[in-house]
């Protein structure tokens, strides 16, 4: 016999025992302090001695904060304590309703609510979707709790009210802009913290952590605030990152590989945008944290350095299809090295911050190599060398590589996806990865081109991508790793020498260590060109 003992005789108790019979209890028996009936079998104390008989009970008072100290004093005991639902109750499948709570006649719970132990739900009251109803609250008769609420634990809301959705304050969120982007993209009811994330020198990136189906916080998203001072049209980077990722979503499916985990996926906001723009004009996007990964800022091992060149050289063959004269061209120029040569010899001349006298043998290093710098865009406009989909940021930590096995999962930052050149791509990995230092590393004796790296990584290249690249291709990717290690190198120093505006500095000698060491590495690179050509001949 399906038996209920019920704390409480008064008209709300009456109103649980109707339920509880329409839900299929055959006894239901009440303890009760001052009612006096046949159906009262004791007093409230009693429930210790009545756990045999009745192995159900709930605590039905009017009173939040009774009911909800009984309702824990009968979980205490051992009792099972269920949730009294009215068949008229309309209950989505993914609420989650606790312990002793009561749902009346024709009250709704919509998708994603939580209702804590001890809840009440009246009549005809309506809780809206991702709400939460504290413990031994009271939705009144006839209210509504609108969507992304929370009502705190003993609150009573009154019959008839409207209950407006408030914002919480997001830890971490140490600015008004951020909390905001938490909430554009409807994360803030559910958002437990948000943290730094990342080492990129541009946009600035945070972790938003929220409880998993266990209740465990967990990175599930991230949130980047992009620099309009780089990306003046951020409404083209995303343009480019959404077309891009979502044609590398079809081909990953084609490949039978991992959706959520060999792309990025980006995410818009509540209204639909693919970013969100806050009250400082600053937009914000947003997209999944890709979860088991990890991304290394140094070569630690040589084998990191050629998963790396199998993923870009992946990447590359994806794409090898794509339209990419369909993209924009979001920082104009980008890759053009004579026009960054151009631009390095106006503010030599200039001089804006005195700092030329600072760095003379730097300056003349470069002003020496004019001519190199239109050797890869002469064979651009000659057509001899295609345009491609390229990332334009081919550093080792723009890849996820699987935490597990090692193996590179993912192509990240894609601010810079743009046409551009295969041995563009080619050439800043090789910058970045074929070093035997930091490209920030004041000593220059540590500071090497280290040329079995740059083989690995040619291997690595080549094994995904010689399908897809041209043998014009092929052969200028040499020249893409001396012209973009002295392309970055000029960026710095013309950055040292306008005072800093682009890259992010430490101190304030900091972009011309970094020019300093581009520098080093050229002329090593130089040295060694003829066997650099010969390696990659090799693979072919």
């Amino acid at each position: 016999m399906k038996r209920l003992l019920i704390l409480g005789a008064g008209g709300f108790g009456q109103m649980v025992k109707e339920t509880a019979l329409l839900l299929g209890y055959e006894e239901v028996v009440f303890l009760d302090d001052a009612e006096k009936r046949a159906d009262v079998v004791g007093k409230c104390c009693d429930y210790v001695i009545k756990h045999t008989e009745y192995p159900m009970a709930v605590a039905a008072f009017g009173n939040n904060r009774t009911r909800l100290y009984w309702t824990d004093k009968l979980i205490e005991e051992g009792y099972q304590v269920p949730a009294i639902i009215h068949p008229s109750a309309i209950i989505s499948p993914s609420a989650v309703i606790g312990q002793g709570c009561f749902v009346m006649q024709r009250a709704v719970v919509n998708t994603h609510t939580r209702i804590e132990r001890a809840a009440l739900i009246n009549s005809g009251a309506v809780v809206d979707h991702d709400s939460v109803v504290g413990c031994g609250a009271h939705v009144c008769l006839g209210s509504i709790v609108k969507a992304n609420c929370t009502i705190e634990p003993g609150k009573k809301v009154e019959a008839g009210e409207v209950v407006f959705s408030t914002r919480r304050k997001i830890e971490g969120a140490d600015s008004r802009s951020l909390e905001d982007a938490v909430y554009a993209f409807g994360f803030g009811p559910r958002c437990s913290y948000v943290k730094p994330f990342g080492e990129g020198h541009i946009n600035e990136t945070y972790e938003v952590y929220m409880p998993d189906e266990n209740g465990v916080d967990q990175p599930l998203y991230v949130l980047q605030r992009i620099n309009i001072h780089v990306f003046k049209n951020p409404e083209q980077v995303m343009e480019n990152i959404f077309g891009v990722t979502e044609y590398l979503r079809d081909v990953i499916r084609r490949e039978g590989g991992d959706l959520d985990r060999e792309t990025l996926s980006y995410i818009k906001t509540k209204s639909g945008e693919p970013y969100f723009e806050d009250d400082e004009g600053q937009p914000w996007r947003c997209l999944n944290y890709v979860s088991n990964s990890v991304c290394y800022q140094i070569v630690e091992n040589p084998d990191q350095f050629y998963q790396s060149a199998r993923s870009f050289g992946h990447f590359l063959k994806q794409l090898g299809e794509y339209p990419a004269d369909s993209l924009y061209e979001t920082i104009p120029q980008f890759h053009d090295t004579v026009k960054r040569f151009l631009d390095f010899e106006s503010a030599v001349k200039k001089d804006v911050k005195n700092r030329g006298r600072l760095c003379r043998p730097e300056i003349e290093f470069a002003l020496a190599r004019k001519d190199d710098c239109s050797v890869l865009m002469d064979q651009l406009h000659e057509g001899i060398l295609p345009l491609r989909v390229t990332h334009n940021d081919t550093k080792l930590n723009n890849i996820l590589f699987d935490a597990d096995t090692g193996k590179g999962l993912c192509i990240i930052d894609l601010d810079t996806i743009m046409p551009g050149l295969a041995a563009n791509d080619f050439g800043d990995s090789i910058r970045f990865g074929a070093s035997t230092a930091e490209e920030d590393e004041p000593d220059l004796d540590k500071v090497h081109f280290d040329i079995h790296l740059y083989e690995l990584y040619v291997k690595g290249y080549m094994e995904m991508a010689k399908d897809v690249l041209t043998p014009a291709e092929m052969a200028s990717l040499p020249w893409g790793a001396r012209l973009m290690t002295f392309e970055c190198g000029i960026r710095f120093l013309m950055d040292f020498l306008q005072g800093d505006i682009y890259f992010k500095t430490a101190y304030p000698e900091h972009n011309l260590v970094r020019a300093r060491t581009q520098f080093r590495l050229v002329k090593e690179m130089e040295e060694q060109f003829e066997t650099m050509c010969e390696i990659v001949s090799r693979y072919e």
